[in-house]
């Protein structure tokens, strides 16, 4: 596996299908929190929701063969684990198929979650 150094050789890596999904959970990402700064991070796109965020002040996604990741961490994904039962879960993420659109309302819902958790 090759190490990125930019988004853009991130996504251009990746094979088309899986590309288009991490570019629409980009712009959903930055959508709620256009501040959001990206970079790479254990080799995939991270998105630091504050300033000079560290791991644990990240969202970060990846892409697969036959889906996308979303890393928002065990409080955000335990905080919406009845949202996403359909789905195939860690302890902090979720694997959403290639094969099924997105569900926007909920991406979103728990990106401003996460954030939320950030500033308070």
């Amino acid at each position: 596996m090759p190490t990125y150094t930019s988004i853009e050789e991130y996504l251009n890596d990746q094979p088309t299908q899986t590309k288009e999904a991490l570019l629409t959970l980009r712009e959903y990402i930055m959508s709620v929190t256009p501040e959001a700064t990206q970079l790479i991070n254990y080799n995939i796109m991270a998105f630091a929701l504050i300033p000079h965020g560290k791991r644990d002040q990240q969202i970060m996604i990846a892409g697969y063969k036959h889906h996308v990741g979303l890393y928002p961490g065990a409080k955000t994904m335990e905080r919406f684990k009845e949202q996403l039962k359909e789905y195939t879960q860690g302890k902090g993420s979720v694997q959403f198929p290639l094969t099924q659109p997105l569900p926007k309302d909920l991406i979103c819902d728990m990106v401003k979650y996460k954030k939320k958790l950030l500033l308070s």
